[in-house]
């Protein structure tokens, strides 16, 4: 009996050792990840009559998420002006993030795809910083309705499940002010813009999209993959303490772009038309309350392509946030 207490006390010594050791190690693990995170923020020079990081490094939010898409094609075909245009249902999400450091983490969820009524996918993946920034995004969507016109021809009404897109954006900024400016202050507030400024951006963007219509009196079928670089500009408004009004434009002008058209299973052609544009636009209201913060922010993409006297298409995106939170 003696020998098995023996036994058991050296077992749970050693596993109370191991346990040590591991806490340890992820301690050590912190202090170095922690040590670097700073490393990274003091690299960042930045104004402080203008941006101030928040003192403390843990930051809580939640927010809701509300998108919505928008494809329209207009042109003629063999002389005959056609017009089709298609809206997806908004997309809403519900999401609580942490961010430590300046480094994210959110957890999202959309009601209506967990209770089996919304089937699309969507991904999105950002990320804001003073000096540069980008937003990526796909979206695999299904519940389009609109309508298809024809000159001396009955409207043709597109039910849901008729059209299915596959889109692929993406865009990125360099702010020539960074010092001054700030991004993270209106989208991810791991900034505070105590005074007002502006900067002029660059910016590069890029679509890749498929988009097939399926009807019993009309078929279509759509591929492009653009790519534009262009210049605009961003103003964070401080029109009193704690609050923030955030604004910018980025248009780009499309370098490479490469379309198809099949209207009916006949080749449309699709032709470079000066100018083709992808453009972005953002904004945002923040309003502080001591360690706690809610505001709205937008995002807007708009891209066009062709001439409408012969083809044209145009997509619109959209998203508008909610959001609260807490630093600690």
């Amino acid at each position: 009996m003696v020998t098995m207490r023996r036994k058991l006390l050296t077992i749970l010594l050693l596993q109370l050792c191991v346990c040590t050791l591991q806490a340890q190690g992820f301690q050590r693990f912190l202090h170095r990840a922690d040590s670097l995170l700073d490393a990274r923020q003091r690299r960042k020079k930045i104004d402080t009559a203008y941006i101030i990081r928040p003192k403390t490094k843990w930051t809580v939010s939640g927010r809701v998420k509300v998108t919505g898409t928008k494809l329209e094609i207009e042109g003629k075909e063999r002389g005959v002006p056609f017009h089709s245009k298609m809206k997806a249902d908004y997309k809403s999400t519900i999401s609580v993030g942490v961010n430590y450091s300046g480094v994210s983490l959110f957890l999202s969820l959309n009601p209506a795809k967990l209770m089996g009524k919304y089937k699309d996918f969507e991904l999105n993946l950002s990320s804001y910083g003073n000096r540069w920034g980008f937003d990526v995004g796909y979206q695999d969507a299904r519940n389009f309705t609109g309508w298809h016109d024809e000159e001396g021809r009955e409207r043709i009404d597109l039910p849901a499940d008729v059209l299915r897109m596959k889109t692929f954006n993406a865009n990125a900024y360099y702010a020539f002010n960074h010092k001054r400016f700030s991004y993270p202050a209106a989208f991810n507030q791991s900034c505070i813009q105590r005074r007002s400024a502006g900067s002029f951006l660059l910016g590069l963007s890029g679509q890749w999209q498929f988009a097939e219509i399926d009807a019993q009196q009309f078929e279509s079928q759509y591929k492009a993959i653009t790519i534009g670089i262009g210049a605009g500009y961003g103003y964070n408004w401080v029109p009193g303490r704690n609050w923030l009004v955030h604004l910018s434009a980025l248009p780009t002008f499309c370098l490479i772009s490469h379309k198809t058209l099949l209207v009916n299973n006949e080749d449309v052609p699709f032709k470079y038309h000066f100018p083709e544009v992808i453009i972005t636009g953002r904004g945002a209201i923040v309003r502080q309350f001591g360690n706690w913060f809610a505001g709205t922010s937008m995002q807007y993409n708009f891209n066009n392509v062709g001439d409408k006297n012969k083809l044209a298409v145009n997509n619109q995106k959209w998203l508008a946030r909610l959001f609260v939170g807490c630093r600690f």
